[in-house]
């Protein structure tokens, strides 16, 4: 068996970062040689200019600053597509009209509870920068789209909103604004788990004649799986947004590619925990599939994998919406 010499890191004054996770490749470092891989198939994935590129994640690393690299992934047209959960839209939109705060695990949650707060891991707001602003804000934007479309998929509505809130001040910094803008669908299977959801419910009583339509959603999942020449996806974390990606695409016999980020164990059985391999034997993921799964905390791991491939890539390659 002949394998690659372990090499010493080099450290030296204004290295790239993409010069050091190509160094993570051959260092032997256990999860740092896992993300240098994850560079490689990011750069080859990105690189097909046939391939249609999935992006998923959960919605709490939008309450914190990763929510520019997701940003600037769809941006700079790293995404054809994005799947994720309701709080996803929770975290962007309330974000536009108000301030998120650093905190801690540590903090005592009871005195948040007197105190009107909200801790999202880390992350603390004011419950008046949630809920109550998403309701000010949202009822009548949801009015306003009744006015004239009465049913929906949840791609269909994101983009509804994403067109209606670009006026406001902080509207550039929003994933929902860049997806309307450059017309990525964002599906999200679990609409009504979430502030957003309990919105759509709220305007639902009052509405009847307005309506989700899911399946509108698997239908276009279903036109791009099966026309679909080859796919690949960026999964941050687990859960229905993960599973919903990578299900659709047993139905073309797999992905071609695919990252995993993620800080489950497999151990437990569950699908937020199960890795590459797992996926193969029910043709989620194609045996021949560049794949890896790195493990570790999203908001440093994604970071530095965005970053080193717009070192050599600033714009998907041969993505007109990247433009």
């Amino acid at each position: 068996m002949r394998l690659p010499l372990v090499k010493d890191l080099e450290p030296k004054r204004g290295k790239k970062i993409s010069e050091l996770l190509k160094e993570f490749s051959t260092c032997g470092g256990f999860t740092a040689q896992k993300l240098g891989e994850a560079l490689e198939i990011a750069r080859r994935m990105y690189s097909e200019r046939e391939l249609f590129a999935f992006l998923s994640f959960p919605a709490c690393i939008v309450a914190t600053g990763v929510r520019g690299v997701l940003k600037e992934i769809v941006r700079r047209g790293f995404a054809d597509m994005v799947i994720t959960t309701c709080g996803t839209l929770d975290y962007d939109l309330a974000r536009i009209w108000k301030p998120y705060y650093c905190g801690s695990f540590a903090l005592d949650d009871k005195e948040l509870l007197k105190k009107h707060f909200h801790r999202i891991g880390s992350v603390v707001t004011s419950q008046s920068n949630y809920g109550e602003i998403l309701e000010e804000k949202l009822q009548p934007i949801l009015k306003e789209i009744c006015a004239s479309k009465k049913e929906l998929a949840t791609h269909e509505l994101i983009w509804e909103i994403g067109r209606r809130i670009a006026r406001e001040k902080n509207a550039r910094d929003s994933i929902i604004y860049w997806c309307y803008r450059r017309k990525i669908p964002v599906i999200i299977p679990g609409i009504t788990d979430g502030a957003v959801g309990s919105q759509l419910w709220i305007f639902w009583e009052s509405h009847r004649d307005f309506s989700i339509n899911l399946f509108k959603d698997e239908h276009l999942l279903s036109d791009v799986i099966f026309t679909a020449k080859k796919t690949g996806a960026l999964i941050i974390g687990g859960g229905i947004s993960k599973h919903h990606t990578i299900w659709w695409n047993q139905f073309k016999a797999g992905l071609d590619y695919a990252i995993y980020i993620t800080t489950a164990v497999e151990w437990d059985g569950s699908l937020s925990g199960a890795p590459p391999r797992e996926a193969i034997s029910w043709k989620k993921i194609k045996p021949q599939a560049k794949y890896v799964q790195v493990e570790g905390d999203a908001t440093v791991l994604l970071p530095l994998l965005f970053y080193a491939l717009i070192d050599e890539m600033p714009q998907r390659l041969g993505n007109e919406r990247g433009k």
